[in-house]
């Protein structure tokens, strides 16, 4: 069911956020020439076509683009959980419920 509502030109708009400056023009044209093929204009075709030509025209940032530098393992920094001792070793608790599961009660 087509829906008469669909504005490809908003889709088109927010999907070039994310481009290159220089990639946008070039999008926006194959974008709209790949609309006009479509036969049955629906919110997810629409949606579909722009994706597939969305993908042709994104290329993600470099780790050093994105944030100059590097990620990896140790990148993040300090975290309670990764420098603290290990969880439930010396726990008493530890085990509990496999202990008790069979416990006849008499």
């Amino acid at each position: 069911m087509a829906t008469d509502d669909v504005d490809p030109e908003q889709l088109i708009s927010r999907l070039c956020g994310p481009l290159a400056p220089a990639d946008r023009a070039a999008f926006r044209a194959a974008a709209e020439s790949a609309l006009s093929a479509v036969t049955c204009v629906g919110e997810g075709v629409v949606f579909r076509v722009l994706r597939d030509v969305w993908r042709g025209y994104f290329h993600p940032p470099t780790d050093w683009e994105a944030g100059h530098h590097p990620f990896s393992l140790g990148s993040r920094g300090s975290s309670k959980l990764a420098n603290g001792p290990p969880i439930g070793a010396d726990d008493p608790r530890t085990g509990a419920r496999d202990r008790n599961r069979l416990k006849v009660v008499g």
